[in-house]
């Protein structure tokens, strides 16, 4: 009984490490993430993310400004999260429109755990003044 447990939960790692990062180009699809209701966007930004990394290690946004957020997957399976921003994205809901309302630097991580570089895809978002 052991045995099978085991074989079990080691065929279900195998799986979601193999459909994590497992190189297959992914088309991202338009959606929303709760979006700010009834909010025109006047900028976009789109953040792109292959294996292991972001395309840019910050990026810029100016606090007040309705921006819509777009999330492309170039390689491998991610999404972004950045909690203070209420922003999280993935292949499911790649865009959202935001309005910051706080200057600061806030840390924007992967949110699809994607292999063994998982943890040092990190980059930014700076919202300024």
């Amino acid at each position: 009984m052991m045995k099978k447990g085991i074989t079990w939960l080691a065929a279900c790692m195998l799986i979601l490490v193999l459909t994590a990062c497992g190189g297959a180009k992914q088309s991202a699809e338009s959606g929303s993430n709760g979006s700010d209701a009834g909010v025109t966007a006047s900028e976009e930004l789109v953040i792109k993310a292959s294996n292991y990394e972001f395309d840019q290690p910050e990026y810029h946004l100016k606090k007040g400004v309705p921006v819509n957020i777009v999330y492309e997957n170039v390689n491998g399976n991610h999404g972004i999260l950045v909690p203070e921003l209420n922003l999280q994205l993935d292949t499911r809901n790649s865009s959202k429109v935001i309005t910051p309302d706080k200057v600061g630097e806030f840390e924007m991580s992967c949110s699809v755990f994607c292999g063994s570089g998982h943890s040092s895809m990190i980059s930014k978002i700076i919202v300024e003044e």
